[in-house]
């Protein structure tokens, strides 16, 4: 008789992408949190695994919290893209920022997993790859909207640090409740400022 036709272990997840559907919950379990304070054992958990299932995937909890932040300069860089897409002309720059502050309003606790909590020097590379390519989402924005012609890389590069550290400080102040004593809505101020510089 077949061994391939046996019963899966019970640990054995049966619904797909185990590595997918952990990074779905734990991000879930983030949002909740607000900090990453929870353990993978309890992601394993909310997944329906064993805790052992969850290690075959992300060795610890630094491994995932990697993951959790890679996953996020990814939806960053799509959200910033869509936006840009439906922008016209002028406006797509302006469209890629104001994405990226609702970015961070919309998704705080990913936000600062993916800007704070994991030192450059221990980052691992899928989370290097993946910030270096949102920052290389933001180059070709600035590239595509420069003004009169092809501009030399490292006038790109400068203009783009320009664009991410505004709205890179939007975001945060945003997210630090460093806008709440104003009489306006702090989102909307936020991106009325980002519209007034760019």
């Amino acid at each position: 008789m077949s061994t391939s036709n046996k019963d899966p272990s019970p640990d054995r997840y049966h619904h797909g992408d185990l590595r997918r559907a952990l990074v779905d919950e734990a991000l879930v379990l983030l949002a909740e949190s607000g900090d990453g304070g929870f353990s993978l054992r309890e992601l394993a958990r909310r997944v329906g695994v064993t805790a052992n299932a969850s290690y075959r995937h992300f060795a610890n909890k630094d491994a995932l919290l990697q993951a959790l932040a890679s996953e996020g300069f990814r939806r960053l860089s799509a959200a910033q893209r869509e936006a840009e897409a439906r922008a016209e002309g002028d406006e797509k720059l302006l469209a890629g920022g104001r994405s990226y502050i609702r970015f961070a309003h919309a998704n705080p606790a990913l936000f600062r997993l993916m800007f704070s909590v994991i030192p450059p020097h221990r980052r691992e590379d899928e989370l290097r790859e993946a910030s270096r390519a949102a920052f290389q989402t933001l180059r070709q924005a600035v590239s595509r909207g420069w003004p009169g012609g092809e501009p030399d890389p490292d006038s790109v590069t400068r203009a783009a640090l320009r664009a991410w550290a505004l709205v890179h400080g939007l975001g945060q102040l945003l997210l630090d409740g460093q806008l709440d004593w104003l009489e306006e809505d702090p989102l909307g101020l936020a991106e009325a400022v980002l519209a007034d510089t760019v």
